[in-house]
Order: structure tokens, then sequence, then C-alpha cells
């Protein structure tokens, strides 16, 4: 155990009414939430990047932290380890999350880099087995480094390809030995900034192999846990392939991958690519490929992925309500994308932003199964699609009727569908009242 945070001690909850800005105020790890502990329906996860990695730079400045662990060499990539193992100890997160290039210097060839990252790792077992923290998921950075300057598996160079797919093989096989629950792809570069010098066409098949071999590979070793792709629209790439679920779910149907691979859905991505979070999440939900999500939150002053930690229980109640509606998490988790601010340089900032995080789940979780438990909301929803279980509707949507015999049956009628509100204010004010 380090010293980094010196005098902070394990959070615990200490209720609403509480003052301590070093205490939980709503997330109560063993408060039961519609018959299930909040801990296991939240299922958090600390990011090893935004938390360890991230050193408070921005576009038009550089470093702002001072860290001890900062620099190359095994011994800095161990101390950050024990500081990782610190923070989510005290916390009580029961997951983390990383990327290789997170916690392993790179090396002077690909073997030297495996060889760090396979050291590594053999720390990071004897920490998780010490202190129960498991591993929610794990993925290859490749879009950091020049080589995927033009992507990774979209590289218009094979060898980058083989690159790329080497690295994945290496860090696959790190989180299978660790008990990871997922394995996320998020495609940082898989896109083009012009179609001048791009082949839409091959580049996708390239990603669509890519993936596949992935699947592949999973069976190949045993690995149980889920293949996760994360949808992003842009930034850094002009336009990227796995724009949002809906893009994603018909990549992967293109590919006969639907029934493999499910989504990791991060609230900041789906800001940028248009959407609320809630509506990439109910729609994942309905094509079946809800995995796990990225909790953050952006900016709307600002054109790109900010990452800041969740504040707004009401936008969260949204999310976690269409989760509950689905089933909740099965191999998937509420993962901390999200990092603190370029000014906020104290040590004691980390837990301030994940104090602020966890509780917000969990005011956004009680005031989503509150919703679902008083029934209103979905009493609405019921009422408004009623009409469908009449034997005609019925008939409409199972094909046992024709074009020309619905248009018979109306113009028979004679008399023109009377429009009902669709009560939009009501149920926000609805919303309002769990919140």
């Amino acid at each position: 155990m380090t010293d980094f945070f010196h005098g902070i001690g394990k959070i615990a909850y200490e209720g609403p009414d509480s003052t301590n800005p070093l205490a939980f105020r709503h997330y109560d790890p063993n408060a039961l939430v519609l018959g299930k502990r909040m801990e296991d329906h939240l299922r958090f996860a600390g990011a090893y990047w935004h938390s360890l990695a991230y050193e408070g730079l921005d576009p038009f400045g550089g470093r702002t932290f001072q860290r001890p662990w900062y620099g190359d060499g095994m011994d800095r990539a161990f101390v950050k380890a024990d500081v990782a193992f610190e923070l989510f100890s005290k916390l009580g997160l029961p997951y983390f999350c990383f990327h290789d290039a997170d916690v392993r210097p790179e090396g002077k060839t690909l073997v030297d880099t495996v060889t760090n990252l396979n050291r590594v790792a053999e720390v990071f077992a004897q920490k998780m087995e010490a202190t129960g923290i498991r591993l929610l998921w794990g993925t290859a950075n490749l879009f950091s480094h020049r080589r995927y300057m033009a992507g990774a598996a979209t590289n218009p160079d094979p060898e980058v390809f083989a690159y790329a797919a080497a690295s994945i093989k290496a860090m696959m096989d790190v989180t299978h030995r660790l008990g990871g629950e997922n394995y996320v792809l998020w495609g940082g570069r898989e896109g083009y900034e012009t179609l001048l010098n791009t082949d839409l066409g091959q580049e996708l098949d390239q990603m669509g192999r890519m993936l596949s071999m992935v699947v592949e590979y999973k069976h190949k070793i045993g690995f149980k846990g889920t293949i996760l792709v994360e949808p992003k629209p842009q930034e850094p790439t002009k336009h990227q392939y796995d724009y949002d679920v809906a893009t994603c779910y018909g990549f992967l149907k293109r590919y006969g991958l639907e029934n493999e691979v499910k989504l990791n859905i991060e609230v900041g991505h789906a800001f940028l690519a248009g959407h609320s979070f809630e509506h990439e999440l109910a729609l994942a939900a309905a094509l079946g490929v809800l995995g796990s999500i990225d909790m953050n939150r952006n900016d709307p002053q600002c054109g790109w992925d900010t990452d800041h930690f969740p504040n707004d229980p009401q936008s969260v109640a949204l999310a976690y309500r269409e989760i509950l509606k689905a089933g909740g998490f099965t191999t998937g988790g509420t993962n901390f994308d999200a990092k603190i601010r370029r000014q906020s340089i104290d040590p004691a900032d980390l837990f301030h932003g994940h104090i602020l995080g966890m509780d917000t789940c969990a005011r956004g979780l009680k005031a989503a199964a509150a919703m679902i438990e008083e029934g209103s909301l979905d009493a609405a929803l019921a009422d408004r699609y009623a009409g469908w279980q009449a034997p005609e509707a019925q008939a409409m949507l199972k094909g046992e009727r024709s074009l020309d015999q619905i248009a018979d049956r109306v113009l028979a009628a004679e008399r023109d569908p009377e429009p009902r509100s669709g009560r939009q204010e009501y149920l926000e004010g609805l919303v309002n009242r769990f919140v």
C-alpha cells in the first residue's frame, strides 16, 4: 500500500444527511433495490486510464498533474498498480477496467511489450486475490501510437492490421487469465478523414474480419466473457464506422456476429451521435445487444468527448430504467469512463469525482426502481399501444392481412382514426416525482 492518498480511509455510506465530502450519501452497496443489492445492480468499475494514466492534458495544454508513477519503466508501472488498487479498494469499487497501454511501458519490440504486460498482469492477479476486486473488462489500445494513425483493423497497411491482431491476442490472453467478464474493442481510429484516400468497403471488410477472428479466438481459449464493441461517431476521426448502436448492429448483422457480440455504450458517445443515452440503451435492448456501459457526461458547450463524472440524477435515472427494464446487467456493469478536471490536481479530487459519480448513479438507480415499482409510466405506455392487442391489429402485425385487405377494410369503414394525445408533459411530470 502506498501513501499517495495520505489521510484518506475507506469511503463509507453515511446517509443523505451527511456533510462529510469523503462519504457516500446515496450509494449503500448492501441496500436492496428490487430485491437485489445495489452493488450487484450497478457493478461499478474504475477506469485505469482516466484515473491513473490521464495527466491533465487538453488540446491546448500539457500535463497539470504530478504523479509519482508517471514515466517509463516497470518500476513506475508497479507503483501505479499499487496506487490504483489503493484507490479502488478505498472507494469500494468491485471492478476495474484497463487498456494494455495504461498499465505497461512500450518495449522496443512487441515481444518486449507483451512481456511487460504479462509482468504487470501477475501483479494484478496478486492484488485482485488480496482485495477481491475483479476485472470487468480489458481492451487493447489501438489508437494512441503513431502506427495506428490510419486505423488498426482498417489500416491500409496489412502489417499494421497484423500488429493490431497480435496486440489484441495478447490482451485477450491477459483478460482471460485475470477472469475478466468481458473483452472490449473500441475503434478509436477505425474510420476516415476523407474519401479521397479511403476504400470504405475494403476497410469495413477488414474490420469485420478482425472482429470475426476475435470471436473465433474467444472460443478457442474458452473465454466465457462477452465480446463488446463500443460505438462512437467521431473524435478523433471525422467519421467512424462504429457510429452508434444502430450502425454497429447493422455491421454485426452484415458479418454474422449479432449473436456473438454485444455493445458497450457510453453516455458521451451517445451525445456526440446526436442521441440521448437512454435512446441508445433502449435500442440496444430491443436489438438484443445491450452489454455494458461507460458512465460519464459531456459538457454541452464543448464539441468533444469531455468525460465529466455524472451529476444529473434524472438523466441517470432514465438510463437505469432502460437497463432494469431489459433485465439488468449480466456480464456488464457501470464503468466510470470519466476523469477529473485538469485543475483538480489534488489526490483527494480522484475520490471526490468518484463519490459524485457513484452517488449520482445510486440516486438514479433508486429513482428508476421506484418508477418501475409504482407502475404509472409502464401503465401509460401499455395504454398507448393497447389497440395493438385487438384481434384485427394482431392479424396485421403477424402478416395475416395483405396491403389490399387492409385497404379494403379501411375504405369500407368510412371513418378516420381519431388522434390521441402523447401526454409527454404529463409523463415528464411523473418522472419528476421520483427524482
